[in-house]
């Protein structure tokens, strides 16, 4: 099916932390095909790898040194095909990250670029003179805080780089360098991937004038940890021309057959436009997805407007939606003052998230019910946790080690000393406990994702939100003569609600929900999915 990945279900593999094989305390390739059966078994449909190309590691791989080859921590090429194969056989689709907006500072093309302004490649990053008094050229700043950009005494220039110092930016002006990174692109597609999840894709092009940001209209009673968060990002990202690139990465992949493209949109003022922008019409990104999910809010109106908002700018382009990542605190942390426990959460925001229109992100430990690991500051490994302690301690919490086997050392992640540590916690809630469990949490995500592809409305349908009362989201969808109401109180608090005419969907998954003589009550966290009798039905509003 050339269209496999609408309403896909993609579990991301973060490298580093889901199997280590050869004793060295880190996850690598082989160990990725020695655990695809158990994402199998929980039901995706494809697998997404966070980086494993060469790197020197300053940001876990998101500074890549090669575009074409893999790291030796991680394993070899053979070792990626291998696991390649296997994937396919288990049947599940293989979708890797590329990096293209910035390289490492020790990628070949950015050695020659730095040497002088007349090399072959001095033209491929973007460099800018300082201003008279020797300041950098404007006001952009890094992500990772400070300047975005650095002196470079050999050019006598300074080059941008939204995030690390070592992660220079390319020029995408320069159809060299895009024609050099549609090559890259090509490598993987001859050696079989399904398609590409593109970090920070709209990074990719710059304000070739420069010009200032200005300040984020914001009643700032004292500045922001990272000052980044003070700026309108109005110049350094988010440029009309990023359309074009994509446009000649999609002709790309049309060569080939159901392959698909995935963008990561990293801009927090403009992002449910950018999301629409980006996959709208047959010639953009085959779907985009943003931080909007990843934050503090757990409200029905946020989630109702986000999504209404995206179909209603792009009726045909197609969201991405996720409720954690390797970038932040895992959702069962955030969400916790919504909560009643954290199990039940860990339910209902699997139940939730799987019920939304659009295909779905799944971060490796959501399906555990990880809450996010805290790590201590000597454990830290994360550059911007270091630098913003403690306000934001960075993103080492959310990436430590899959915890497999309560009884084994390492939680059966590694018999080595692991790169992250495994905490108590974390141990409580590995596969190997929650296999022993049928009402685990694992258990109940594997059932939810074998509910969500037996049915037509959740795999396909669109949504129409209903008018309930906070803290209740409700919306129906429907298609090809299936149709399912889904309900959900989205606190720690019992509500019930008026549900004439309805009924509980057949085997359907649900969590503290009674419906008797037409009226539904709801526990803490809890959640129903209905059907509507021959005469309709009706919601009520919420109720005591």
């Amino acid at each position: 099916m050339s269209d496999w990945w609408r309403g896909a279900v993609i579990y991301q593999i973060y490298p580093r932390s889901f199997q280590d094989t050869n004793g060295d305390g880190i996850g690598d390739i082989p160990g990725i095909t020695r655990r695809l059966e158990h994402v199998a078994k929980l039901g995706a449909d494809a697998i997404w790898i966070s980086p494993v190309y060469p790197s020197p590691m300053q940001d876990m791989g998101y500074d890549v040194a090669d575009y074409t080859g893999i790291d030796p921590v991680f394993g070899t090429l053979a070792d990626f095909d291998a696991m390649l194969a296997e994937a396919h056989r288990l049947g599940l689709k293989v979708i890797v990250d590329q990096v293209l907006s910035h390289s490492s500072d020790r990628h070949p093309w950015f050695e020659e670029s730095r040497m002088s302004r007349d090399n072959p490649k001095a033209d491929w990053y973007v460099w800018a003179d300082p201003r008279p008094d020797g300041s950098p050229p404007n006001n952009w700043l890094s992500v990772f805080g400070g300047s975005a950009w650095e002196w470079e005494a050999r050019r006598r220039q300074y080059y941008l780089h939204n995030f690390l110092t070592s992660q220079p930016d390319l020029d995408f002006h320069n159809p060299a360098v895009q024609d050099a990174l549609l090559e890259s692109v090509r490598f993987w597609l001859e050696r079989g991937v399904d398609g590409f999840r593109l970090d920070v894709v709209n990074f990719y092009v710059h304000d070739p004038e420069l010009r200032d940001n200005p300040a984020l209209k914001n009643n700032w009673d004292r500045p922001a940890v990272n000052p980044y968060d003070m700026q309108d990002h109005r110049w350094d990202k988010s440029q009309p021309g990023t359309i074009d690139f994509i446009r000649r990465l999609r002709a790309l992949i049309e060569e080939y057959d159901a392959r698909t493209l995935m963008g990561e949109i990293g801009d927090s003022q403009r992002a449910m436009e950018l999301m629409a922008d980006y996959t709208r019409g047959a010639d953009r990104l085959h779907k985009a997805y943003s931080f909007e999910f990843l934050g503090n809010d757990y409200s029905p109106d946020f989630f109702r407007t986000r999504i209404a908002g995206f179909f209603e700018a792009a009726p045909d382009g197609w969201p991405t939606w996720s409720f954690s990542n390797h970038d932040v605190i895992r959702h069962v942390t955030r969400w916790a003052p919504r909560a009643a426990d954290q199990g039940a959460l860990a339910r209902q925001a699997a139940a939730l998230l799987l019920s939304f229109e659009g295909s779905v992100c799944l971060y490796q430990g959501e399906e555990l019910g990880l809450p996010e690991a805290d790590i201590l500051y000597e454990e830290l490994t994360d550059p911007p946790g270091i630098r913003f302690w403690p306000d934001y301690k960075g993103r080492d919490g959310c990436r430590t080690p899959m915890p497999w086997d309560d009884a084994l050392p390492g939680c059966g992640f590694t018999e080595a000393r692991p790169w992250l540590p495994v905490k108590p916690p974390h141990r409580a809630l590995a596969v190997a406990a929650q296999e022993r469990d049928p009402a685990s949490t694992l258990a109940f995500y594997r059932a939810m994702l074998a509910w969500r592809r037996g049915s037509r409305a959740l795999r396909a349908g669109r949504t129409r939100f209903l008018d309930v009362a906070d803290p209740v989201l409700a919306f129906a969808r429907a298609a090809e003569g299936d149709a399912l109401t889904c309900v959900f109180n989205l606190s720690p608090e019992p509500v019930a609600l008026g549900a004439d005419g309805f009924a509980l969907a057949e085997a359907a998954p649900a969590q503290a929900a009674a419906l008797e003589d037409g009226r539904l009550a709801l526990g803490p966290n809890g959640f129903a999915f209905l059907r509507e009798g021959s005469g309709g039905g009706r919601l009520g509003r919420t109720g005591s």
